[in-house]
C-alpha cells in the first residue's frame, strides 16, 4: 500500500510485528477499521461543532462559547452531560425494537463508510456490485426507523414511522433511477469503476439531472431540512425520538452526522470524481470533496424551512420521478444510442 494513503499505517504495523499471510491481513483490516473509526468520530464531533456555529452566524447568535477556546468542547460537555442521565424505557415499549434499532442504524452507517474505499490503494472493499449493495442495505434505514416507532408504543413516534415508510416509496424509486443512470455511464456498479470512468469529467457535468435528483433524495435519506418531516418537532415532538432518554439520543445525534458523513462521501464518489485529482493524495482529495459537500448541507439546513408532508410526497411524485426518469433517457440517448 503506497504512502500517500493517509491509512499507510496498516502494513506498518503487520511488518513491526513480523506478520505475514492471513494474520497480516487480519492485522491490517483491524488498523484499516480503527483508522476509519477514528474518521468517523473526528468527522460527527468536528462538523457538530462547525454546524452549531454557522447556524448560529447565519441567524445571528453567538453559538458555541463558552466550553473551550471557541466552544469548542461544547459538543464534549454535551456528550458527558448526556451519558451522565437515567437511560429510561417507556411501560408501552417493545423493549428489544426500543433498545435495539439506533444502534442497529449506527452499526450500519458505519459498516457502509467501511464498504466506501478510500483511495485506489484500498479496493479490497470495493466490490463488483458495490453501489448496488450499499444502496440495498441503506433502504432498510426507514424501516428500521419504522420499527423503532411503533416499538415506542408512542402516537407521536408512529406517526413519524408511517412517514418513513411513505418516505421511502415517494424517494427511493428516483433514486434506482438514477443509479441505473450512473451503471450505464460507469458501465457497471463497481465504486473504482465509477470514479475511473470520471477521469474526464465528472457526471455532475454529464447528468446534472441526475445529481440534483441525487442530491435531494440524500438529504431525504439523512433526514437534513427541509426533509426532516420524519421529526418535525412543530407537530410530532421529536418524531421517532420522542421516547428516547438521554443516552440513547446521544447515539441518535452521532447517528445523524454518520449518515450525513456517509451521503456526503456518496454524492462525492458518484458525481464528483471521489479520489481523482492533482497533487495531493487520493484520499485527500476525496475527503475535502466531502466534507466541502457537508458544509454546503449545513447551509441548507441554516437558511430552508421544514416542507409540509402533503407537498413533500407530491414534490417526490411530481418531480423527482420524472426528472429521474428523463435523466436515466437522456444518458442512454446521449452516451449509449
Amino acid at each position: 500500500m503506497p504512502t500517500d494513503s493517509l491509512f499507510a499505517i496498516a502494513p506498518i504495523i503487520s511488518g513491526y510485528l513480523q506478520l505475514s499471510g492471513t494474520a497480516a491481513a487480519v492485522a491490517d483490516t483491524i488498523a484499516y477499521a480503527v483508522a476509519v473509526s477514528i474518521l468517523i468520530v473526528a468527522f460527527d464531533y468536528i462538523f457538530g461543532w462547525v454546524e452549531r456555529k454557522t447556524i448560529a452566524k447565519i441567524q445571528k447568535r453567538h453559538g458555541p462559547t463558552f466550553a473551550g477556546k471557541y466552544g469548542i468542547l461544547q459538543n464534549m460537555a454535551d456528550f458527558v452531560k448526556l451519558l451522565s442521565k437515567e437511560h429510561t424505557i417507556p411501560k408501552r415499549a417493545d423493549k428489544l425494537l426500543f433498545l435495539t434499532t439506533i444502534p442497529l442504524m449506527l452499526s450500519l452507517s458505519i459498516f457502509l463508510i467501511f464498504l466506501l474505499p478510500f483511495s485506489p490503494t484500498l479496493l479490497e472493499t470495493d466490490i463488483g456490485l458495490g453501489l448496488l449493495v450499499i444502496f440495498v442495505l441503506l433502504s432498510f434505514m426507514p424501516l428500521i426507523i419504522f420499527a423503532n416507532g411503533f416499538g415506542s408504543g408512542n402516537k407521536f413516534s408512529a406517526i413519524s414511522a408511517q412517514r418513513s415508510v411513505i418516505m421511502l416509496l415517494s424517494y427511493e424509486i428516483p433514486l434506482i433511477f438514477v443509479i441505473a443512470a450512473v451503471g450505464v455511464l460507469a458501465n457497471g456498479y463497481s465504486i473504482s469503476g465509477i470514479i475511473g470512468a470520471q477521469s474526464q469529467w465528472w457526471f455532475v457535468v454529464l447528468m446534472p439531472i441526475g445529481f440534483v435528483v441525487f442530491f435531494v433524495v440524500m438529504l431525504a435519506e439523512m433526514e437534513r431540512p427541509p426533509f426532516d418531516i420524519r421529526e418535525a418537532d412543530n407537530e410530532l415532538i421529536a418524531g421517532w425520538l420522542t421516547d428516547v432518554s438521554a443516552p440513547y439520543y446521544t447515539l441518535a445525534l452521532f447517528l445523524d452526522y454518520s449518515r450525513m458523513f456517509l451521503g456526503s462521501l456518496l454524492i462525492s464518489i458518484i458525481f464528483f470524481g471521489g479520489w481523482s485529482g492533482p497533487f495531493l493524495p487520493p484520499v485527500v482529495w476525496l475527503l475535502l470533496k466531502t466534507f466541502i459537500i457537508s458544509f454546503f448541507i449545513m447551509i441548507i439546513r441554516a437558511t430552508t424551512v421544514r416542507m409540509r408532508i402533503d407537498r413533500l410526497l407530491r414534490f417526490g411524485w411530481t418531480w423527482l420521478l420524472p426528472l429521474s426518469l428523463l435523466n436515466l433517457i437522456l444518458t442512454y440517448l446521449l452516451f449509449i444510442g
